[in-house]
């Protein structure tokens, strides 16, 4: 019993290494001036769920939930930076991912996600 545990235990703590590892070389973390100077000449992109979108958004975000990305990655050029988004940074963490491994790589994401965020907001 105790060895199962520990197994698990260690099973999941190499796993948060890779993760760590796998999206910080997906990704660049951008602090909010950063993402301000970048994301006008850039793809933004907001990963939260449609509901979360039109909740509030920052302006001229366009809305595909990391549910959906697989299925529509084909709608992100990959000539131009991406610069993602979400709630907190976590979704946008994984999108990342996702996008490195069907090929992109001038991808960026806020720090701290849309909650912290302080700029101008379009809600519906």
């Amino acid at each position: 019993m105790l060895y199962t545990i520990a197994f698990i235990l260690g099973a999941i703590i190499l796993y948060s290494i890779y993760v760590y590892f796998s999206q910080k070389k997906a990704v660049k973390p951008l602090s909010q001036e950063e993402f301000i100077k970048g994301y006008r000449k850039a793809q933004l992109i907001d990963v939260r769920e449609p509901n979360e979108f039109e909740g509030g958004h920052i302006l001229g975000a366009r809305n595909i939930p990391l549910t959906q990305l697989k299925n529509r990655s084909k709608e992100i050029r990959q000539d131009k930076p991406v610069y993602l988004y979400c709630q907190s940074g976590m979704r946008s963490g994984r999108a990342a991912q996702t996008l490195y491994k069907k090929g992109y790589r001038d991808i960026y994401h806020l720090e701290g996600g849309f909650k912290k965020w302080t700029g101008k907001v379009k809600s519906k």
